[in-house]
């Protein structure tokens, strides 16, 4: 999860990547990566080289989607084997979880569950190259010595399989002036997967960012009806992994 940090120190290597431009750091998250933005539309994102997701991952995505549905380019990528970044160019909009949206919760979950649906009608199935499904998040839990419950290694059936943004936190969604989504950011596990995963874990997330009592409204926004086994489910397994 991020956490809002607008005086932490700098790193070296932002400084190396603004290439002169004045940086203010924006988030910091629970890995220990630090996202900063530049004062001429640029974000930096650093962090130490890590097995769940990697910044060259998150490259290759951002690029994949990006004639399809509104995301950052990529300018810059790379890393030195213990630290890596990703420089991308500014879009429209502030962060769902922007104090002023905030302080418009219902504006925000409506534009996050909006989002959220158009990015899954917009993404095309046939030729994503990228998984997220049970299967291949399990594996990749393996691979980082998660030990995921037996009673979570088989999801239910797929109800809608469509290109998942694979963390669709709050935080990920930018609002527009208008109050309507502008675009998703964050996308280091874009992949195929059940259009359920993505929907529990941003139901779930409204919790965490405007409190109690969101989640029906963004089902509704999203266009769906609830299925308490899929969100428990899929609640459980990002918990899990």
């Amino acid at each position: 999860m991020s956490i809002p940090q607008h005086d932490a120190p700098v790193p070296p290597i932002a400084r190396r990547l603004a290439r002169g431009a004045a940086l203010t750091p924006v988030w910091t998250n629970k890995l220990g990566g630090m996202t900063l933005r530049t004062d001429d539309e640029r974000y930096i994102k650093i962090g130490p080289v890590h097995l769940e997701t990697s910044m060259s991952d998150e490259a290759e995505r951002l690029a994949w989607a990006a004639p399809y549905i509104r995301v950052p380019t990529v300018v810059e990528q790379g890393d030195d084997g213990e630290t890596e970044w990703l420089v991308t160019r500014s879009i429209a909009g502030l962060s769902a979880v922007h104090p002023d949206w905030v302080a418009r919760p219902e504006t925000a979950v409506r534009a996050i569950g909006e989002g959220l649906r158009a990015l899954h009608e917009s993404l095309p199935v046939a030729s994503c190259p990228f998984d997220w499904t049970v299967p291949s998040r399990v594996a990749n839990a393996a691979e980082r010595g998660v030990v995921v419950p037996a009673d979570l290694r088989d999801g239910p059936p797929i109800e809608q399989l469509v290109v998942c943004h694979g963390d669709a936190c709050a935080p990920n969604t930018l609002i527009g002036d208008d109050g309507r989504w502008s675009g998703h950011v964050d996308m280091g596990q874009l992949g195929l997967g059940d259009r359920w995963g993505d929907i529990a874990v941003a139901a779930m997330s409204t919790g965490w960012n405007y409190g109690p009592g969101w989640d029906a409204l963004l089902l509704e926004a999203y266009g769906v009806d609830p299925d308490e086994e899929r969100l428990a489910y899929y609640r459980d397994l990002w918990n899990a992994t």
